[in-house]
């Protein structure tokens, strides 16, 4: 499978219209980081972190977003092509709107070009010790990550589509909860934090 192939997959459930898509307004990272924290020390991100920073937590989820997954496991990375890599993914994670957890199974497919990642939900997947089947707690979903902007000024760019069976916009609150905060997502905050060493504060907002 190419990535190619891996993107006509993608974009085929984005536009099917029995399915549940949101897609997270562009961060500006900087821009966020000047008007909501307070950094120390102070540190421009650059585009290059920030795509470092999805290729880490492309491969290690349980360290940069603990919040929602509790276990983790990649392995098989491989190339597919020039500047394309392709690995799988088992991770056990909570509900969007379920208090439940399960293990998601999820193809992942790099595009160091372009500066994208895609994550395919899938069902079931050949492990390193044998079949795994996912959890069925939720629908199936793929998330698309990547990286925008110039190299002094990063956007990070996020999108998911739920395989619902018919558009349910219970699945999108989560989201539009995280855009009215208006904060960074959490797993660049963990990578500012770990791999940047500059301590964040949140700057309380006056009544």
């Amino acid at each position: 499978m190419k990535f190619s192939d891996a993107l006509q997959e993608f974009e085929a459930a984005w536009v099917n219209p029995d399915f549940t898509r949101f897609e997270l307004p562009p961060v500006r990272v900087n821009q966020v980081l000047d008007e909501k924290y307070i950094m120390e020390p102070s540190i421009r991100i650059s585009r290059k972190m920030v795509w470092d920073m999805e290729l880490k937590k492309a491969w290690d989820p349980l360290r940069f977003i603990p919040y929602v997954v509790s276990e983790g496991k990649s392995w098989g990375r491989h190339e597919i092509g020039q500047s394309y890599e392709r690995f799988s993914r088992a991770s056990v994670q909570a509900g969007w709107i379920t208090s439940q957890r399960g293990q998601v199974l999820e193809d992942v497919f790099l595009d160091h070009l372009n500066q994208r990642i895609l994550f395919l939900g899938r069902n079931q997947m050949q492990g390193e010790g044998g079949s795994l089947i996912a959890s069925g707690y939720q629908p199936l979903f793929h998330v698309e990550h990547g990286v925008g902007g110039t190299e002094e000024e990063p956007l990070n760019l996020w999108r998911i589509v739920v395989l619902t069976k018919g558009m349910d916009e219970r699945f999108t609150e989560p989201f539009k909860q995280m855009v009215a905060r208006g904060m960074l997502p959490g797993f660049l905050e963990i990578y500012i934090e770990q791999e940047l060493k500059a301590k964040l504060n949140a700057i309380p907002v006056s009544n």
